[in-house]
């Protein structure tokens, strides 16, 4: 039997307690998650694409249903080529929806095999985004419940306290 394989995409610039929550509730649906670290946005992001795949390892403990990649260019391309058929999106908030539809529209407008996941982030975390990671921490917040360990050594590295 083939296995169900989902791509979640995204920047992962840094990755979260949300983006996990997202994760681990995907791989009860599917066999193998392929996180898909955007390379495109190189240039406004705080971490390197190795750093952000580096900080996925780390934060998921290598497990071996998680393969953690790279793409640029257009998702359908990348989900084809990694025969996938399903993407893996997390929703906070309706603002979220409206973009995340109309991507996953272009998407299947694009490829009439691929299908897009919704799940909605838990209680927990639908508040969190890297933006306002990066934010609190650049200000020397407390994001030790928000992010892994990894983590947040590393952005404590990025913005020393002064």
């Amino acid at each position: 039997m083939k296995q169900k394989i989902a791509v979640y995409p995204g920047s992962f610039d840094p990755i979260t307690f949300g983006h996990l929550d997202i994760l681990m509730r995907g791989l009860e649906l599917f066999d193998k998650i392929i996180i898909a670290v955007a390379s495109n946005i190189e240039k406004n992001a705080l971490f390197s694409v190795g750093e952000r795949m580096e900080l996925i390892g780390l934060a998921i403990d290598h497990d071996e249903r998680v393969i953690i990649d790279t793409f640029g260019g257009l998702l359908v391309d990348y989900v084809k080529k990694v025969d996938a058929r399903c993407v893996l999106r997390g929703l906070r908030a309706m603002s979220d929806f409206e973009y995340e539809f109309q991507m996953a529209s272009m998407n299947r407008n694009l490829n009439k095999e691929m299908d897009t996941i919704f799940m909605m982030t838990s209680k927990d975390y639908f508040f969190l985004s890297s933006r306002t990671i990066k934010e609190v921490a650049s200000f020397g917040g407390c994001v030790r419940d928000l992010v892994p360990p990894a983590v947040e050594k590393r952005l404590k590295e990025k913005f020393p306290l002064k």
